[in-house]
């Protein structure tokens, strides 16, 4: 047992710690049970544990208090099992001190998964959006040493396969998770290129990726999407956590400053029929969508929160259109951090300034609680700058600093990010860099004035 962790699992009933137990069995950890909180409290007293595992009936009276008193002076962490809870109800689990708050029933490799990032000291890191902005953060991210990754990914999508898979199976649209999942995946990178091919031909199947469509027949036999997603996070060998944001089968709907109304997420992204340069007045989820409680723990027990980056309504701002994202996002103990889309999109974006994009995503918090604002830098080439003028597009520049500092107290971090290939996306090697950088500074730091990787 040299090693090995010590984790006492505080349950009436001793089913939860004999699943835990043979979980970890094969780490060499040893796994204690004991029925009540006073129990623990007379264990603790001459047996340090590792960690803590607390069922949530026993948690009221001050018991997570207790139990970390006990343990002076190591505090192990505490992780609460809970079935789903309101937003209100998990703040305050948090606000008591637990550590993380697993929803039941668990899945044995997110658990897993959870459990060692808090033993080995792992640096907690949610992202926070959707489209191919996520995914390209998720590849960088991975390649971090001593962090613990979760997507929480927006379910908002409806065009291209995703949309005509929604329609016809009337599941989540499976096309962000599916990028999610392959950019966190560890498997052979034949299996990955498998999950993402496109069918270029065939009746009913041209367009699809095949990693849609194996999520659909997943979410048929598993009943859900949330579980078809976890259970091919398994197939894929996933480092992290890929959680819907949502689980309510929902339409994006936009109103316009012009007061027209546009519904679906591929209507307001390609503004075909209106004038692109309308701004959107109020973007919202019909009918209301209820947040994932994995997600909402996610966010609630993370050390850094990256919202972004991607498209600022249709894969940002749609996430905390979600009932309760934008309630635990305020209340989380992370470092918030909006990663600035790097071009202005026709529709959506027209215009605007990273100002501008800052003040809708603080708006749509409820409240300015980001600690910083990652702002390209880049230098695109005149042709690059030339075909996206063709395109009514062009960088999101820092704009006016006296209007940034009234938006938002966040500091400003201009940063080389970018990319230029065929198109202008963000670079993961470069994203990771900064965000590496982050997670090495102080939370309360003077502004960094610029980061570069």
């Amino acid at each position: 047992m040299t090693g090995a962790h010590r984790i006492l699992v505080v349950d009436p009933d001793p089913a939860c710690s004999q699943t835990v137990a043979i979980l970890l069995k094969r780490f060499g950890d040893q796994v204690v049970w004991v029925p009540s909180v006073q129990e623990a409290v007379a264990r603790l007293a001459h047996n340090p544990a590792d960690l803590l595992l607390l069922d949530e009936r026993l948690a009221g009276g001050g018991a997570v208090e207790q139990l970390t008193r006990a343990s002076q002076p190591s505090r192990p962490p505490v992780v609460l099992f809970s079935e789903p809870r309101s937003v209100a109800r998990l703040i305050d689990a948090y606000r008591q001190g637990v550590a993380y708050c697993v929803i039941t029933p668990f899945h044995a490799r997110e658990l897993v998964s959870c459990l060692y990032a808090l033993l080995r000291g792992q640096r907690r890191v949610v992202c926070l959006g959707g489209g191919t902005g996520l995914y390209t953060l998720l590849l960088g991210l991975k390649t971090l040493p001593n962090v613990h990754l979760t997507s929480v990914v927006s379910m908002s999508d409806d065009g291209g396969s995703s949309g005509r898979i929604r329609e016809a199976f009337g599941v989540l649209p499976p096309g962000d998770v599916r990028r999610s999942l392959v950019a966190l995946s560890t498997a052979p990178a034949l299996m990955n290129d498998l999950f993402q091919y496109r069918f270029g031909e065939g009746e009913g199947l041209k367009g699809h990726h095949l990693g849609n469509l194996l999520l659909t027949a997943m979410a048929n036999l598993k009943g859900s999407m949330p579980e078809a997603v976890r259970a091919l996070g398994d197939v894929l060998n996933i480092q992290g956590l890929v959680l819907p944001v949502t689980t309510t089968l929902s339409t994006l709907v936009a109103e316009l400053a012009d007061g027209t109304v546009v519904r679906g997420e591929h209507r307001i992204d390609v503004p075909q029929g209106r004038d692109p340069t309308v701004r959107i007045a109020e973007l919202r989820q019909e009918p209301d969508a209820e947040a994932n409680p994995d997600a909402l723990s996610a966010i609630l027990s993370a050390d850094l929160l990256l919202i972004g980056p991607g498209d600022l309504f249709t894969s940002v701002i749609a996430t905390l259109t979600v009932a309760g994202i934008p309630e635990a996002i305020c209340a989380s103990r992370a470092r918030k951090v909006y990663i600035c889309n790097l071009m202005t999109k026709p529709g959506e974006t027209s215009g605007f300034t990273a100002a501008d994009h800052i003040q809708e995503v603080v708006r749509y918090l409820g409240a300015d609680v980001l600690d910083d604002v990652v702002v390209s830098n880049t230098a695109f080439s005149e042709e690059a700058l030339r075909q996206y003028a063709l395109k009514d597009q062009e960088p999101v520049h820092l704009g006016d600093a006296a209007r940034v500092k009234r938006v938002t107290r966040a500091r400003i971090i201009t940063a080389d990010v970018g990319l230029e290939e065929e198109l202008v996306r963000h670079h993961s090697v470069k994203l990771a860099g900064t965000v590496a950088q982050l997670l090495a500074s102080p939370e309360r730091a003077e502004p960094l004035e610029h980061l570069t990787s």
